[in-house]
């Protein structure tokens, strides 16, 4: 067969992990290439019931990209960043406080950081949702679409549904149980993105204690992050101390999101985490993200899966009553609106403020 001759794409130079000795969290790593047979299967559901019933991340490695295609996709996820000038990124900008979803670009200071102090984000991103030619795209980045969609693909169907189904066996449940509510033709809101998460002025970092994105949580199911190695992403852990995400090559970070919370009665949490301005060695750098963020099908109702036995076990822990749980859909849209453009009010624990969505407490972490 003829090879097949990719577009060419200038390259993005990172910049080598971190060589300070931070606080790094203590997460598992899973290898997904077990996961071939039903006794591999087993064994890794074991391993990330434990993984995210403790800090509500885990590494997993083997996931079927090599160093160099995973290389490739940060190659393009800077084009939008590097190679559109600033009058057709605004063409291409929209309002998700408008839209209730991320699709194309979200601008700098756009989120409220800390509205006390007038401190809003330094974060760009790019959102590509699930069929990449639903909606149109700056001239830089069309010659690389039909690879965007493979990658789309490949989180969709050779990741994400293997998580799905390694959390479905963890529950005692048939494997296609949560792959049934996550399915491709209706994940139109699920998508890539690109993050640029650019530096500050040493003025907003004191405002704002070096935090560049609040703790929070996710609002979807499963966030599927492509590590890399500028340092700055930090999670709660069980102690309650702020601890670092370390850099693997090639590897992934997968966490729990809100609509998780909900199907599995709470057995799975979700997981808080917050970005802050890299450490001192990594400071001269900005920072590119690439992630593939989760939800449910719209018309999924989230309600907890009640008849699993492990639920039935332990019991469920609701955020709501049954007759009150929203719709994938709504939860979506609710968080995605409000997210950094909503008033927040005090919350109830030390360190956190709340806004309340569909009667539901949703807390923010300072």
């Amino acid at each position: 067969m003829p090879s097949v001759t990719l577009p060419k794409c200038p390259h993005h130079i990172a910049p080598s992990p971190t060589q300070l000795d931070l606080d790094f969290a203590d997460l598992a790593i899973i290898d997904l290439s077990k996961a071939r047979t039903p006794e591999g299967r087993a064994e890794l559901a074991t391993q990330l019931r434990d993984a995210l019933r403790t800090n509500g991340f885990v590494y997993a490695i083997n996931h079927g990209y090599t160093q160099a295609q995973r290389d490739r996709i940060f190659d393009i996820g800077d084009v939008p960043f590097t190679a559109v000038p600033p009058e057709e990124m605004e063409i291409y900008t929209n309002e998700s406080q408008k839209l209730g979803y991320y699709a194309g670009y979200k601008a700098r200071r756009y989120w409220a950081m800390d509205a006390e102090n007038n401190v809003w984000d330094q974060i760009e991103h790019y959102s590509i949702l699930r069929d990449g030619n639903e909606r149109p795209h700056p001239q830089a980045l069309r010659p690389f679409l039909p690879e965007l969609d493979a990658f789309t693909r490949h989180n969709h169907f050779n990741i994400l549904y293997l998580i799905l189904r390694l959390i479905a066996l963890s529950l005692e449940l048939p494997e296609e149980t949560l792959v049934e509510k996550h399915t491709f033709e209706g994940q139109a809101k699920t998508s890539v993105r690109f993050m640029k998460y650019y530096r500050r002025t040493e003025e907003d970092e004191e405002k704002s204690k070096h935090v560049w994105l609040k703790g929070h949580t996710d609002f979807g199911t499963v966030t599927i992050l492509w590590s890399q190695p500028v340092s700055g992403l930090q999670i709660l852990s069980p102690d309650g101390k702020w601890r670092w995400v370390r850099h693997i090559d090639n590897a992934l970070v997968i966490n729990t999101g809100d609509m998780m919370e909900f199907l599995s009665g709470g057995f799975y949490k979700s997981t808080i985490h917050r970005v802050v301005q890299p450490p001192p060695d990594q400071r001269a750098y900005d920072r590119l993200g690439t992630f593939y963020f989760v939800a449910a099908d719209d018309d999924v109702k989230l309600l907890p899966l009640a008849h699993s036995p492990v639920l039935q076990r332990v019991g469920i822990e609701r955020r709501c009553s049954d007759e009150e749980a929203p719709l994938a859909e709504a939860w979506r849209k609710e968080r995605t609106s409000s997210y950094g453009r909503v008033a927040l009010t005090k919350g109830s624990e030390n360190n956190t403020e709340e806004e309340v969505i569909k009667g539901i407490v949703v807390k923010h972490y300072n």
